[in-house]
């Protein structure tokens, strides 16, 4: 039942339930429909396969997700990446458009699956918050040029972000613009933003269903050549392979691994906040297996890769949803559509399509807590800057490889150049602190006490070496100890282990006994198996720096006297 957890709720489902469950599911349906054709049309698909692509992974989601009301399906976040995949390689044809995308969510699937079996659900955590708002407000950007040709009722072939901005001037140059069908998604768009906020009120389909009456109506799409979804295919998505050939191979894996990140990215932090508000455990390992087994189920029956969403998710719970049976009765209400009325959305106009798309791609952008980043720390800010431009510039997969880079780079560089201080006695603080801090903190005569602030690995042994010396040179005193306050030591490899035998040597050499203090455990017993520990001598390991004091002033007489004020006085042993 642990990778089956839906039918663990089934087991344990409640009759009270169904009414509500049945009504949020029908609910939601109505906004499924529209954001799913709006989200497939963005990623360069047609529509009809927006509405596979939520169908399956409902009920797929309903069985291997671990979240009561998640609801997952077509998402903005990932249309700029399936479009920076499909665009180029497709080259219009929108068979070819659709294979390409059902494969990414075979990958995608696939590797969900595999890092979740493999316990892999922390690996999001390495995309530190400035990072994921770079590259969301990136796409984000990416999302919306994507969507303006549309808006005006023309089109563009898109080429990235910078290239279709200077494509879409010149469209709006030469006279392309149909203001007709503009006049009518920056209608739609008004509505939707005007109602964003109220949970009560479905905006969108309120926005959609407006337009395609009023196109109807007066017969739009025939009179002003306002551009309309058509009617769609009847029936339900069949199971396909969606076969590629080499040379696509790689964009299609990249597409597909960027899509895993980013799905699982906010599937889990949305999970968590309903997990949070529910009372729930949500186990990320099992989050993972099941948007995997989703996306790997709808890449197999002519879907493309979908996510969680931030904004369907509130409407099933507001509706009343229980449990992931909202899905299902959404996923089927959506099914008897294309079964019994498939030409009921026949004139909805393109501009309300690319209008749903902007509003869901304003929502991603995040504009405050930036602010709050830029005033706390700058070097963060700038940072989230960096991101949004590679995602901006170089476009969604390239920008996302970025992202990842420098999140990699973000996380080595805190253990590869961490903090180190040389530390004395402060006056009227217990202790031993940083002499930058206090600067009127005294130092004994001879002793050197260094504290180092991070696991001691290969990236920074040397930079451990370098420091150490640099205290030695600086102090003022013939130096006869040097004690390493170790206590945020919590690890130690065998490059590092090497490197401190030799600094041993080097300020044995200089007459300097090099001692630990405050060493955890774990990481003595790997001092042990290196042969450190017996170099050194069990004699220069103290339990605490204060130990190490006294040791010190015990075994080499040292002439020094702590603050003598009686309201400053402290133990040295404190």
């Amino acid at each position: 039942m642990r990778w089956l957890p839906g039918i663990d709720t089934l087991r344990h489902y409640q009759g009270a339930w169904l009414p509500s469950d049945v009504f949020a599911g029908l609910v939601l349906a109505t906004m499924l429909v529209p954001v799913g054709i709006a989200y497939a049309v963005a990623s360069g698909l047609p529509g009809i396969f927006g509405l596979y692509a939520t169908i399956v992974p409902l009920l797929v989601y309903a069985i291997f997700g671990p979240s009561r009301i998640i609801v997952l399906g077509p998402d903005s976040a990932l249309a700029a990446v399936i479009l920076g995949v499909v665009a180029p390689l497709a080259h219009g044809d929108s068979v070819r458009a659709v294979t390409l995308a059902a494969a990414m969510a075979l990958v995608s699937g696939t590797v969900l699956i595999l890092a979740g079996i493999a316990r892999l659900g922390f690996v999001t955590e390495l995309l530190s918050k400035p990072i994921r708002y770079g590259y969301m407000n990136g796409i984000a950007l990416t999302v919306l040029i994507s969507q303006v040709p549309k808006l005006l009722g023309f089109s563009i072939q898109s080429e990235g972000p910078l290239r279709d901005v200077w494509a879409i001037a010149g469209g709006i140059s030469e006279g392309k613009t149909n203001w007709v069908a503009f006049v009518i998604g920056l209608a739609t768009l008004v509505v939707i933003l005007a109602l964003k906020n109220n949970k009560r009120v479905p905006g969108i389909l309120i926005a959609v269903v407006g337009a395609t009456l009023v196109v109807a109506a007066l017969d739009l799409g025939a009179k002003y050549g306002v551009k309309v979804l058509g009617p769609l295919p009847q029936g339900l998505p069949a199971f396909s392979i969606p076969w590629i050939g080499y040379g696509d191979l790689a964009s299609v894996l990249a597409g597909g691994c960027a899509i895993a990140m980013i799905s699982f990215a906010d599937t889990s932090v949305l999970s968590r906040t309903y997990a949070a508000r529910l009372g729930d455990k949500v186990d990320p390992n099992q989050e993972m297996v099941g948007l995997g087994a989703a996306n790997l189920a709808t890449g197999f029956f002519q879907g493309f890769p979908i996510s969680s969403s931030s904004s369907r998710t509130p409407v099933a719970e507001a509706a009343g949803a229980h449990t992931q049976l909202t899905s299902v009765v959404g996923a089927f209400a959506i099914a008897f559509l294309l079964m019994v009325a498939p030409t009921l959305l026949q004139h909805l106009p393109n501009s309300a399509l690319a209008a749903v798309v902007i509003a869901a791609a304003i929502g991603l952008i995040e504009i405050g807590d930036l602010k709050r980043i830029y005033r706390i720390q700058r070097w963060e800010f700038w940072l989230t800057v960096l991101c949004f431009v590679g995602v901006a510039v170089l476009g969604a997969i390239p920008g996302i490889g970025l992202a990842i880079v420098v999140a990699v780079l973000e996380f080595l560089w805190d253990g590869w150049r961490p903090h180190s201080a040389v530390m004395g006695r402060a006056r009227g603080v217990r202790g031993f602190h940083d002499i930058k801090r206090y600067p009127d903190a005294r130092l004994i005569p001879g002793l050197v006490l260094f504290r180092w602030d991070a696991p001691l690995f290969f990236a920074n042994a040397e930079f451990f070496r370098e420091r150490i010396l640099d205290a030695v040179a600086k102090s003022p005193t013939q130096v006869r100890w040097l004690v390493v306050a170790a206590e945020p030591v919590t690890s130690v490899d065998v490059t590092a282990c090497d490197l401190v035998a030799e600094l041993d040597q080097t300020l044995h050499a200089r007459g300097i006994e090099l001692c630990f203090a405050e060493l955890k455990d774990p990481v003595k017993d790997k001092l042990k198996r290196f042969g450190l520990h017996a170099q050194l001598g069990e004699a220069y390991f103290f339990p605490t720096i204060g130990a190490a004091v006294s040791s010190y002033l015990k075994i080499n007489k040292v002439d020094w006297q702590d603050w003598e004020d009686a309201e400053d006085r402290v133990d040295i042993a404190s």
